[in-house]
């Protein structure tokens, strides 16, 4: 007569997380299906490292901190699929900045003011935008603006992975920040999503 294997109680309290990750997920990836799967790889690794889990924090927080490596490994490999096939651009070419203010520092053409974006925001449509807008920016700073606005990495961090200095760091933030607002402003807050088109 064969033994039943013991089956581990956690097994079942681990999947009855699942509807709270996967809200967590879509949260942070505004994607039904890339939420699905990010969960469903968090939830295969704490299965395989459950007995590594020894109860030090919540099962929840334990699974939260698991799904946010998968969401940050998923968002990573976004931004590298984005890099391969961004059209590229002279990343030391910066004429560009300098047209964009007087010699004041200030807008030579104001941004167009945004009608309500709180609402844009939550659209699927800016998201898929936005990624677009971050892909176009030149060199490593779509890179750099991932790592710091989305992953929310800590400077030190992305200074030593990226081998820049903090000064640098800042400059290609401010950089990246203005191209997307100039990339935002043409593509969605242009009218063109507004409209639908």
């Amino acid at each position: 007569m064969s033994e039943t294997p013991v089956r581990d109680p956690r097994v079942a309290e681990i999947e009855s997380h699942r509807p709270y990750l996967v809200r967590y997920a879509l949260a942070q990836l505004r994607e039904v299906e890339a939420a699905e799967e990010v969960v469903q790889e968090a939830l295969l690794a704490a299965l395989e490292g459950l007995g590594s889990f020894q109860g030090q924090s919540t099962l929840r927080t334990w699974l939260t901190s698991i799904l946010r490596f998968k969401i940050a490994d998923h968002q990573r490999r976004a931004v590298q699929d984005r890099a391969r096939f961004a059209d590229g651009g002279d990343a030391h070419d910066e004429a560009w900045l300098d047209e964009l203010f007087d010699e004041t520092g200030h807008w030579r053409d104001p941004p167009k003011s945004w009608a309500n974006p709180e609402a844009a925001f939550e659209q699927r449509r800016f998201w898929e935008v936005f990624e677009q807008c971050l892909g176009r920016v030149p060199g490593a700073g779509g890179r750099v603006f991932f790592k710091r606005e989305v992953l929310g990495e800590e400077t030190d961090e992305i200074c030593r992975t990226e081998r820049i200095s903090a000064n640098n760091c800042w400059v290609i933030l401010h950089r990246a920040r203005i191209a997307l607002r100039a990339c935002l402003e043409v593509h969605w807050f242009g009218g063109e999503a507004r409209d639908g088109s």
